[in-house]
């Protein structure tokens, strides 16, 4: 999976979407889709779940998490940032609206979709930064 880290002016651009039958807040995330790039799937997902245009900067972190059901995640961490929104545009099916938040009013959210949200905006905080090259598409 991928995941848009969108920090501007001391908040967090996230978003709160239905999951069986539950509110949880994320990050602007999804999966790749057939044949398509991590950093085309950062934008999309982005575009698809905030209704804004993004602009990957670079990788904030790449987690493996183990998620309660037995599944395993990889998720990417994309750094970057909101160029464009499009107000004529509709969220995707499930998000229910986008949110603006600090890191303390996130810390003390207890409906994160899970701990790979707080642990990103962490490594995002603490200065983590890898060039976007170390992602390559092998054809």
């Amino acid at each position: 999976t991928v995941a848009a880290i969108i920090h501007h002016k001391g908040k967090f651009l996230l978003v709160e979407e239905s999951v069986n039958d539950q509110k949880v807040i994320n990050q602007p995330a999804g999966h790749l889709e057939n044949n398509e790039s991590i950093t085309d799937a950062v934008i999309r997902e982005t575009l698809e779940e905030t209704c804004w245009d993004f602009e990957p900067k670079y990788i904030s972190g790449i987690y493996r998490w183990l998620h309660d059901n037995g599944e395993t995640y990889l998720r990417v961490c994309i750094v970057g940032d909101v160029l464009k929104e499009h107000t004529d545009k509709q969220l995707d099916d499930g998000i229910e609206r986008t949110v603006w938040l600090t890191e303390k009013e996130i810390r003390k959210l207890e409906n994160l979709r899970s701990p790979l949200v707080m642990k990103s905006i962490e490594d995002f905080l603490k200065g983590n930064k890898f060039p976007l090259t170390l992602i390559q598409d092998v054809t």
